[in-house]
């Protein structure tokens, strides 16, 4: 069986992630495809942060936080959450998607996808920290993509 993969047709891996993502413009999610999804999947999580501003910011900076993705959920339509699935809160203070803003250099953003063998449990509004406890244990695929983005 194939590993989890994660794709966007708004960008290549490690490519540049178009403007109306970010969050000084259009702050539209890009369009995601997901292929591969293990069998024993139940729910898929999403996490889009930057850890490129560490220097910055002094911590890796989350942008989107999103899990109960339906485990069928084959793509993520542009500006749009999964129905059924719940949003956490981003670092900009926000419940939903905060696009890249890098306030110094060119920094490199991580879409990492997780497949579950469960739900999780947890309020709208809940962090990364958080997400990544409910998680733990029951991860059973993980998918990466990269784009970067310049102020």
């Amino acid at each position: 069986m194939a590993d989890l993969e994660l794709t966007s047709p708004a960008f290549d891996d490690g490519a540049r992630i178009p403007e109306e993502h970010g969050y000084a413009a259009g702050n539209v999610s890009p369009p995601l495809r997901i292929q591969n999804a293990p069998a024993t999947a139940e729910s898929l999580v999403l996490i889009v942060d930057d850890p490129d501003a560490k220097e910055p910011a002094g911590k890796v900076w989350d942008h989107w936080l999103v899990w109960n993705i339906p485990a069928g959920t084959r793509e993520l339509a542009a500006g749009r959450t999964p129905d059924g699935a719940t949003e956490g809160q981003n670092d900009f203070g926000e419940v939903g998607w905060g696009g890249p803003n890098p306030p110094d250099r060119e920094h490199t953003y991580r879409f990492l996808l997780y497949a579950l063998d469960t739900t999780v449990a947890l309020p709208r509004g809940a962090n990364k920290e958080q997400l990544y406890d409910a998680a733990e244990g029951h991860v059973v695929g993980k998918a990466e993509l990269t784009g970067t983005f310049s102020p």
